[in-house]
Parts: C-alpha cells; sequence; structure tokens
C-alpha cells in the first residue's frame, strides 16, 4: 500500500471525527452565525411587535446606535491588529466637552473639530504607547481611559456645558433624506473603513500584523506603523462620535457613555472579528451593532428589563468567542 493510500484514510478519519465535525462547524459559524441570527431575530420582532417594523423605529434604531456604530467599526481595525482599545468611552465624552467648551468662542465649526481631533490625538498616544513602549494594549488604554476621565470631570466641575447656539446641534440634529446626519455619518465611516480594510495595501498589512506579527516583519510590513494607524483612526472615530452626541444633546459632559465600551466590543466580537487578531470585517460589525440595536429595540418594545438585553448580549459574545476559538483550531490543525 501506497503512503498516499495510507493517509488517505487518517486525513477522512479526522475531518469525519466528532472534534473535527465540531470545528468545521465553527468555522463556518464564525462566518454566517451573526447575519442569521440577525435575521432570525429581524422576523421574530416584527412577528411579535406592531411597532418595530415601522420607518420611525428602524429610523430612530439607526440614530440611536450611530455613534457606537462609527467607534465599533474602527475598533474593529484594532482586534484585527491583536489589540484593544478601552479608552474609546472617554475619548467619546471628553471630545464633546472640548467642542461644547470652545463652541462660544471659536465658533460651531471649529469647536466641533478640534473636539474630534483631540480623539486622534489620543489615539495617536495610545499607539505611540503600544507599539513604542510595548506595554499591554488593555493595560494602556484601560490607564488612559481613567485619565482622560479625570480630566473631563477637571474640565467639566462635574457639571454639563451647555452650549445655546442652535448651529451645534445641527450636526446631531439634521436629517439628509428622511435619515439622521449621524446615521449618514455611521454609513460613511464604515464605507470609508471597509474599502480602507478591504482594498488597500493597509489593509492587507494590517491582517498580516494580527495573524503573525513577526511574520509580517521578515515580508518587510512596518508592524509599528500599521498598528499605531490603528489606533490613531480608533481614536478619531470616538472623538467623532463624541461631537455628534455632544451637538444632538447641545451638551458636554463627562463619563456620557458608561456602557459604550461593552457595546463596542461586543459588537465587534458578535459580528466574528477575532478577538486574537488576524480575521474580521468591517460590514461583519455593522450587522453586529445592528444585532445588538435590536436586541436592545426588542426588549423595550416588548417590555422586557434592560437585565435581559445584558443576558442575552452576554451569552452572544460567549458563543461568538467560542466559535472564534473552535475555528482556529481547525486552521491550525
Amino acid at each position: 500500500m501506497s503512503v498516499a493510500d495510507q493517509a488517505a484514510p487518517a486525513g477522512q478519519s479526522e475531518r469525519t471525527s466528532p472534534a473535527g465535525v465540531v470545528q468545521r462547524v465553527a468555522t463556518r459559524g464564525r462566518s454566517s452565525a451573526v447575519v442569521i441570527i440577525f435575521v432570525i431575530l429581524f422576523i421574530t420582532l416584527s412577528i411579535a411587535s406592531g411597532p418595530f417594523l415601522t420607518k420611525e423605529n428602524l429610523l430612530n434604531i439607526c440614530d440611536e446606535w450611530s455613534s457606537t456604530g462609527i467607534i465599533a467599526v474602527a475598533a474593529t481595525l484594532v482586534l484585527i491588529a491583536g489589540g484593544f482599545d478601552l479608552s474609546v468611552a472617554a475619548v467619546f465624552s471628553i471630545s464633546g466637552i472640548v467642542a461644547a467648551k470652545l463652541a462660544s468662542s471659536m465658533g460651531v465649526a471649529p469647536a466641533l473639530l478640534i473636539g474630534a481631533l483631540s480623539g486622534l490625538l489620543i489615539g495617536a498616544i495610545n499607539g505611540v504607547i503600544v507599539v513604542g513602549v510595548k506595554v499591554n494594549s488593555i493595560i494602556v488604554t484601560l490607564a488612559m481611559g481613567f485619565i482622560i476621565d479625570g480630566l473631563s470631570t477637571q474640565l467639566t466641575g462635574g457639571n454639563l456645558i451647555t452650549v445655546t447656539n442652535p448651529a451645534f446641534s445641527s450636526l446631531g440634529n439634521g436629517t439628509f433624506l428622511g435619515a439622521s446626519i449621524p446615521t449618514w455619518c455611521f454609513v460613511g465611516t464604515a464605507l470609508i473603513l471597509g474599502f480602507v480594510l478591504h482594498a488597500t495595501v493597509y489593509g492587507r498589512y494590517l491582517y498580516a500584523v494580527g495573524d503573525n506579527v513577526e511574520a509580517a516583519k521578515l515580508a518587510g510590513v512596518r508592524t509599528g506603523r500599521t498598528v499605531w494607524v490603528a489606533y490613531a483612526l480608533c481614536g478619531l472615530a470616538a472623538g467623532f462620535a463624541g461631537v455628534i452626541i455632544a451637538s444632538q444633546q447641545a451638551t458636554g459632559q463627562a463619563q456620557s457613555a458608561p456602557d459604550l465600551v461593552f457595546n463596542v466590543i461586543a459588537a465587534v466580537v458578535v459580528g466574528g472579528t477575532s478577538i486574537l487578531g488576524g480575521a474580521g470585517a468591517v460590514w461583519r460589525t455593522v450587522v453586529g451593532v445592528g444585532l445588538l440595536a435590536l436586541i436592545g429595540n426588542g426588549a423595550t418594545l416588548l417590555n422586557l428589563s434592560q437585565t435581559w438585553f445584558e443576558i442575552i448580549s452576554g451569552v452572544i459574545i460567549l458563543g461568538a468567542s467560542a466559535l472564534d476559538v473552535l475555528g482556529r483550531r481547525q486552521g491550525s490543525s
């Protein structure tokens, strides 16, 4: 009997073994589960709640989750690179505060721009520390979040900063073609970053770094710069989302979104981006945001407590993480 004849049954045995079947299902499930769950939940809510499938409700969902979506699609790049950014909620808050404080003295447009750019600066600092000093990204961004929260409290004195200029609210409360400006900002951000990730050299470098940083270095990829840009873009997105919400509410306030970090990471992970890096997609994150939005909206329409939103979201995150691990085992076997 030849070597090939001996190897074929062994390979077939591995593929048909219970472990092999589980791993293949996990690999396929990682790429399709979130879409299937989204469709099932959408249909279920359409049947269970009359107000759900109305134009007003669907547009409200998009508007409410637009800021989370803007940050989540940018955070996708950081996770693909193999990192985490836990400072996004703090950046979100301080960017709105900066915009609100400057609006009366500098004018609305410059204030909003500087507010968003403050997020870019913080993200760039995160990247420098992660790449240059080589401190774990979780530690860096968690500590940066504490620092920024403290600065936000100092800037506001624990009070709301209210902007009376009506022009300040135009970004957050304006509409275009029936949908809110924040919704269009989410769509635009997703399209731009999706293009960057999947149609540019930088996007290919990002996947390479997240998959195997040492191999990427040997291939000539400037790994440090690649990771640094991801953190800078994530900070910019958090700052952009922060000034949108400050405009929408005509206020800036410290610690304005305590659940934002959870929602952002949940959307990215649920969408199928690997927590170990090297795999993911912006469109999947968009679906992940949509799934969390449906769960939250469904809980409200069906008069369920917020606790159920947290329980269901947690279960889905655990399931997505398990599929990721099992899928990677299959890929490495």
